[in-house]
């Protein structure tokens, strides 16, 4: 049973490839746009690695990266395959890579199918990864001196600027923590010593933020400190719009900025699997309708192309088949090879025993 069979003529046939040779070098190009997505994004991830807490989202850009350079590959041996099929003493040369190529392109549609599907999956890891790793952050924001944490404070300091956040959840995150090194505490000061022996930890806590939380279009000079209390400063009031701090979580505004990030590159994904798909189709015509003319030995006449020779099930058997053949140019049965050399030796020990005849 064939499926979806058209009939082809000469000219059909040329320009069938033709326009398979331009969609080819159209995938090329959007190869390199998805393989350049991948690496900023991989870029964006790796810049802020310092506050998150596992790296399970950098899949998304390892699979971009992967699947840009392959189709580059894949749809560039494409066009190669469209040139050569108006050539009759040349396409003979690709009907073995076919199967591969055929193979290959499919895995490529899978894997940008998986890439949009994690972009949706992985927003929960992502979350939870931001969560640990800015509250670690927060942590050892006051720890400038110690080995392996000196560049904390000022990636959160960058960081809060930069994306107009405080905290991890909000501005009172930094209320738990002590935020201000020791190094930098007057512990002479009464205020100092009462602060400290208030908090069961002897710590020394404040209801301020780092100066990187300051909102500059606030209309008023940036407040810092007794943020929660109303009656420490003049006509003030902490929960109104106008706050002078940045209200959003920093967990928050990086969630919103990597998800923006993967889900604009889904339109380019879509994009380049409904074109590798139109190119695996166009490519299963050619190679049948070029096949088919090359048995007929009728450069000039009409042949048949189609997508499926026989059944799926059918199909599925004969590819199975054949792929079993072409992995035994690649491997070497080692049982067939010791019993030939077994062969071998018993034969030469026969020739020795046996007597020479009398001249």
């Amino acid at each position: 049973m064939v499926l979806l069979k058209i009939k082809f003529t000469q000219q059909r046939r040329v320009h069938l490839a033709q326009g398979l040779w331009l969609l080819s070098w159209t995938a090329v190009i959007w190869g390199a746009i998805i393989f350049c997505l991948g690496v900023y994004l991989k870029m964006e991830l790796l810049r802020r690695d310092e506050v998150m807490d596992n790296t399970e989202i950098h899949v998304v850009p390892n699979i971009l990266i992967i699947v840009g350079l392959a189709s580059i590959g894949t749809n560039w041996v494409a066009s190669c395959v469209c040139q050569d099929s108006l050539d009759a003493t040349r396409f003979p040369r690709w009907k073995v890579f076919l199967l591969g190529w055929f193979a290959v392109a499919a895995v490529l549609c899978c894997l940008l199918i998986s890439v949009v599907a994690l972009s949706f999956a992985l927003q929960g890891r992502l979350e939870e990864s931001l969560k640990v790793g800015l509250r670690n952050g927060i942590r050892f924001y006051k720890d400038t001196d110690v080995p392996g944490r000196c560049y904390q404070k000022e990636t959160i300091d960058r960081l809060q600027m930069e994306f107009r956040c405080c905290g991890n959840n909000n501005f009172k995150d930094w209320f738990e923590v002590q935020w201000v090194s020791s190094r930098y505490l007057n512990f002479t000061s009464k205020d100092v010593k009462d602060r400290i022996r208030s908090n069961v930890d002897g710590r020394y806590l404040l209801d301020g933020v780092p100066f990187s939380c300051c909102n500059p279009s606030s209309p008023r000079p940036c407040l810092r400190y007794t943020l929660t209390d109303n009656n420490a400063h003049f006509n003030y009031e902490y929960q109104s719009e106008e706050l002078n701090v940045y209200s959003r979580g920093c967990r928050q505004a990086l969630t919103d900025y990597y998800m923006e990030l993967m889900n604009s590159t889904g339109p380019g994904v879509l994009s380049v699997i409904l074109i590798q798909m139109s190119v695996i189709l166009g490519m299963r015509y050619l190679q049948t309708a070029v096949e088919g003319i090359m048995a007929l030995e009728d450069p000039e006449g009409e042949s048949d192309g189609f997508l499926l020779e026989k059944g799926v099930k059918e199909t599925m058997e004969d590819l199975k088949v054949k792929a079993l053949i072409m992995l035994q140019f690649w491997l070497v049965d080692p049982i067939a090879t010791e019993g030939s050399s077994e062969d071998a030796d018993l034969e030469k020990a026969e020739k020795e025993a046996s007597p020479t005849p009398a001249s």
